[in-house]
């Protein structure tokens, strides 16, 4: 699941405007990400096994279904209002930029850049932050 991640940040870097190539000028996933505005998170998605555990290979519509279906993803940027009304948020945010987090399943607007795909959730839509996001799925 993690690698999703990994190809998206390899060729790029974290600045204060969102996710930028690498001076090396090439193209990457991120270049061409939404930047979330309000309060809204881009969350990376993890990509889904092709095979069962037991060796059994899924069907397209099967795997379709189960990526849709997910809750578990990789926050990679916040807009500038996320977590900001303390009203809503008193303890401070569910989650930063960089966790793990699991939301609601079927939540979000789902979008597709290279062939990978992302959502943007709302800042409230985060139910809990993992450590490690292997194993976890919809009940």
């Amino acid at each position: 699941m993690a690698t999703l991640a990994e190809e998206i940040v390899k060729d790029t870097v974290s600045t204060k405007d969102g996710w930028e190539p690498k001076e090396d000028g090439e193209k990457t996933y991120a270049s061409q990400l939404p930047e979330p505005r309000g309060y809204k998170l881009l969350i990376a998605l993890p990509e889904i096994e092709e095979e069962t555990e037991g060796g059994i290979i899924k069907s397209a519509q099967s795997q379709h279904e189960e990526s849709i279906s997910t809750v578990v993803g990789w926050v990679m940027s916040m807009g500038p209002d996320a977590y900001v009304n303390y009203g809503r948020f008193p303890n401070g945010p569910y989650c930063q930029v960089g966790d793990w987090v699991v939301f609601r399943a079927f939540s979000g607007t789902r979008i597709k850049v290279h062939g990978k795909e992302f959502r943007l959730i709302n800042d409230d839509t985060v139910e809990a932050v993992v450590e490690d996001p292997r194993g976890v799925e919809r009940a």
